[in-house]
């Protein structure tokens, strides 16, 4: 644990001489980068808060779980460890990959051997550890599973397996199936498919009753959906790798909502009306065990509606219900009172994402966030202080603060200082929080605070780190904005060699997502790219990041006028970035290129084409090159159906418009890619052959979307920085 003053004063040094030049200077290498992992921030592994609010317990050395003092930051005890418990073949102790605590405490779910099925869902082989007892047991001798998760009392665990749904009972060591028709690429129990998860960041699909009497869960049938195939190389005869992947305009998988009685053993199913073309991306318990509340959205995702449903009946009644004129995002926004009389709840309909207090009459009692700023995640609500603590990008769409205000909407104060991005996590009763904060120029920085805000302990200050960026001369990433020719504002950031000489002209590298709602310019720490784009400032680059419309943090309407026409203002705009930094006297304006990841892949092979006389280079890594073959869920919200907007899928799809590029293009993508698919890389490989286009192409076999290995992300790092050097590189 580090002293809160000596943290404060190096801070403060810090921010006057962020990165003042040692006597010994080293050079930034992509095998300190990508092997060596030299210029990783250390992290806090998998915090939780105890039942107190007093303690909390974090993961040391991926083998022990460890319980503190939030006051003291002390060390208090050991809660559990896997030496001598869970040892692999060689008899080392097994990683702890997941734990849970029962409500009372007193038994532990831990997981081992975890394997990752997409980006959001995992399996693992979970054991059931007994504090008193110091017993050990496996929750289940069947395969690994999936979602685990005590009742209330703690004296059951549900989970999925194999798509189904089970209950074992913890005294006896019975286990039961709630549902037996779970089968892969047919039926889905208690989780979500696909879409759901990566879409709707929805994974687990059931949830116990506050009494512990029912459980509610989903169920997919997804038997009609069509499946995409994908090829597993690395042995003789690859194999296929089928899965349900419904496309823009395809079916969706049939999703209804049963509830089961323990008591009863009955499976009663809700009624969530008659359309099956629908989506429900959220289900949550009320403060009475006898109601459940779900979330129902149509396809075009512009209507939602929340919804209760008497736990004996099944019967549903509207209590709240938004319409919007582009689309409604779904959160995790939501929390009922433990009043039973009011919920909280955050929406876009002014304008900005903002929280708002209603009655369980559907009865909206105030906004408790008001002003033109987005709110940017709810943390949650202090009902027996009655206050409420929010993120929001008040001051500015780069940075975040944590706020707090009373339930009647009045006494907003900010609780952290600095400017920067802040991450906090509460504990139970919202006594302490544990924040992370970090800069565009600083790695993060782990402490503990009272509610009010105050300092009590710095957890790790990644010192270590923080030298070595000293030693390797970064660059602090200067902020700025511009105007378009259409008079629009952007954001941007801008890493400058060094040595920089305002009378030279340097090539620049632009990096783009530039997605729906999401941010690239921030003041947060970005280690991967972030270290990248300093080793080509050091090589004799300038690197610069764009905010487009469409991203986030500047409202609804900003986030929202890309509608129907993905591609179409975010290429204008890098493309009138481009021409802006080009007249810079220190810009060699035929010597700038583009990169982008996924999104940002897809934007920066349309910037080639539409702006084939700005761009002399473009990196695609995973790229989307036509909207037709991505996802329902994703594209649909922005799109609607390629059969109700065919020009707006077709007019601004990279495959149509190969014939106008003209300068360097690389394109890379993983084979194993299930959320762009490596079809969008070989349909835009076609195009480009028949438009007698010259490109390079790199593919990395049985990787996904993340291309995420230290060996690849090594090699693709190497290959990305040889093709800029080549294309736009010093002259």
């Amino acid at each position: 644990m580090k002293n809160a003053f000596f943290y404060y004063m190096r801070l403060c040094v810090l921010m006057l001489f962020p990165f003042a030049l040692t006597a010994q200077t080293e050079s930034i290498t992509l095998e300190k980068l990508w092997l060596d992992r030299h210029f990783t921030p250390k992290t806090i592994t998998l915090g939780r808060s105890m039942a107190d609010g007093i303690h909390y317990t974090l993961i040391k050395d991926q083998t022990d779980i460890l319980k503190y003092r939030y006051d003291t930051g002390a060390l208090v005890d050991s809660v559990f460890t896997t030496r001598g418990l869970l040892m692999d073949d060689e008899g080392d102790p097994l990683r702890i990959d997941a734990y849970s605590f029962c409500p009372d405490e007193q038994m532990l779910l831990i997981g081992v051997k975890q394997e990752s099925i997409y980006r959001r869902s995992r399996r693992a082989e979970y054991h059931v550890w007994n504090r008193e007892a110091k017993s050990l047991k496996p929750l289940s001798e069947g395969t690994k599973q999936r979602l685990p998760d005590f009742s209330p009392d703690g004296s059951k665990v549900a989970f999925v397996r194999q798509n189904n749904l089970y209950i074992k009972e913890l005294s006896t060591g019975v286990e039961y199936p709630l549902t037996t028709d779970g089968l892969h690429n047919h039926i889905i129990n208690g989780t979500t498919d696909w879409v759901y998860e990566e879409e709707f960041y929805l994974t687990k699909g059931f949830e116990w009753s506050p009494d512990g009497r029912r459980i509610a869960y989903l169920r997919f049938d997804e038997s009609h959906v069509r499946e995409f195939v994908m090829m597993k190389y690395g042995q003789l005869y690859p194999e296929e790798y089928r899965f349900k992947y419904p496309k823009a305009g395809e079916e969706n998988a049939h999703v209804t909502l049963h509830i089961y009685d323990l008591e009863t053993d009955d499976h009663l199913q809700v009624d969530v009306g008659d359309e099956k073309d629908q989506y429900i991306p959220r289900l949550r318990w009320t403060k009475d065990p006898g109601v459940l509340s779900f979330q129902r959205l149509n396809r075009h995702q512009n209507h939602l509606e929340l919804l209760l449903a008497d736990a004996a009946t099944g019967n549903i009644r509207t209590l709240y219900e938004e319409r919007n004129p582009w689309y409604i995002r779904v959160t995790f926004d939501l929390t009922f009172l433990d009043d039973g009389r009011h919920f909280i709840i955050s929406s876009e309909k002014d304008g900005y994402t903002q929280l708002f207090l209603y009655t369980m009459d559907g009865e909206e009692v105030r906004c408790l966030t008001p002003g033109n700023y987005d709110m940017d995640r709810f943390i949650g609500a202090d009902e027996e202080n009655g206050l409420v603590y929010y993120l929001a990008r008040t001051g500015s769409p780069l940075t975040n603060d944590l706020y707090v205000v009373d339930l009647d909407g009045r006494n907003r104060k900010r609780l952290t200082a600095g400017s920067g991005t802040n991450s906090p996590s509460f504990s139970n009763g919202y006594r302490y929080y544990i924040n992370r904060f970090s800069t565009a120029s600083a790695p993060p920085v782990y402490s503990i605070h009272e509610s009010s805000g105050r300092l009590l302990e710095v957890l790790e200050d990644n010192a270590q780190l923080v030298s070595r960026i000293e030693e390797h001369r970064f660059v602090t990433p200067e902020f700025f904005s511009f105007s378009t020719s259409e008079g629009v504002l952007l954001n941007a950031r801008m890493i400058r060699p060094p040595d920089f000489d305002p009378q030279k002209e340097y090539p620049v590298l632009m990096y783009v997502y530039g997605g729906p709602g999401h941010q690239a310019v921030v003041d947060s720490w970005n280690t991967f790219n972030g270290v990248w784009f300093q080793m080509l400032a050091q090589s004799g680059y300038i690197v610069v990041t764009v905010d487009n419309r469409g991203t986030g943090g500047r409202g609804e309407e900003f986030r929202k006028m890309t509608y129907l026409q993905l591609g179409k203002y975010e290429t204008l705009d890098q493309i009138e970035a481009a021409k802006y930094l080009g007249n810079l006297d220190y810009v060699d304006a035929s010597r700038i290129a583009i990169f982008g990841w996924s999104y940002g892949g897809y934007l920066s092979s349309l910037c080639l084409a539409k702006g084939a006389d700005v761009f002399a280079a473009a990196i695609a890594v995973a790229p989307v090159t036509s909207w037709r073959y991505y996802d329902t869920i994703y594209t649909e919200r922005y799109m609607r159906t390629p059969q109700e907007n065919t020009e707006g899928y077709d007019d601004n799809s990279p495959i149509n418009h190969v014939d106008k590029i003209r300068g360097n293009y690389l394109l890379v993508h993983g084979t194993a890619d299930d959320n762009v698919h490596y079809q969008n890389a070989i349909e835009m490989a076609d195009a480009l052959i028949e438009a007698g286009v010259d490109f390079e192409m790199m593919i990395y076999p049985d990787h996904n979307h993340g291309i995420f290995t230290s060996s690849a992300r090594l090699h693709l790092y190497r290959l990305m920085t040889d093709f800029l050097d080549r294309s736009i590189g010093k002259q």
